[in-house]
């Protein structure tokens, strides 16, 4: 019995969620264990109790949550083949994710104004944390948005339409598990 195209394209986009689920998953355990280890070193005596986030990381945490909401419409728009306003959910999608990566470098401009260093004598334990959470996200955003320019350009390729969104739905879950990682990052930075 042979498989249909459609079969096939479903059986496909199922795989490639698969994937994605598994690297998600993996990435959600990384970031675990660090977090974990963020709260083993609280008991240091070097640590500092009276540590705040900069007002760009909570400007970058509104944007993040903002972008989701974009690519969710773009998703939603390109399902109605309005090829039109998918284009402008995707570029402003793009838009704010830039926003986002120069929003973390403000924030840690700021840190070091407040006098707090990521690496070196002068560092300490609480910065280089955040540092390196703050980073790894980033790099993964980053990945988020080199996926983003590749459906754009798929969009004006003419690939996408509402029979085709496997590429853009992909890339949205992708988008909002940054998104959601981004904010529990936040929260327990906030609140921890």
């Amino acid at each position: 019995m042979e498989m249909t195209a459609q079969e096939y394209q479903n059986r496909k986009g199922q795989s490639y969620k698969l994937l994605l689920w598994f690297a998600m998953i993996s990435m959600v355990m990384m970031f675990a264990g660090l977090t974990s280890a963020y709260i083993v070193s609280t008991s240091r005596k070097d640590w500092l109790k009276d540590f705040e986030l900069p007002q760009a990381f909570i400007f970058s945490t509104i944007v993040i949550i903002i972008s989701s909401f974009t690519f969710h419409m773009a998703l939603s728009t390109i399902r109605n083949d309005d090829r039109k306003k998918t284009s402008l959910w995707l570029s402003i999608t793009l838009a704010l994710g830039i926003l986002f990566v120069i929003l973390q470098f403000i924030g840690f401009g700021q840190i070091i104004q407040m006098g707090y260093f990521f690496t070196g004598s002068e560092s300490t334990v609480n910065t280089s944390f955040l540092y390196i959470i703050a980073i790894l996200h980033m790099a993964h955003l980053f990945g988020g948005l080199i996926a983003l320019l590749i459906i754009i350009y798929n969009h004006f390729k003419q690939k996408y339409n509402s029979t085709q969104t496997l590429g853009i739905e992909l890339g949205a879950m992708f988008w909002h598990f940054l998104d959601i990682l981004w904010i529990l990052l936040f929260l327990f930075f906030y609140f921890y």
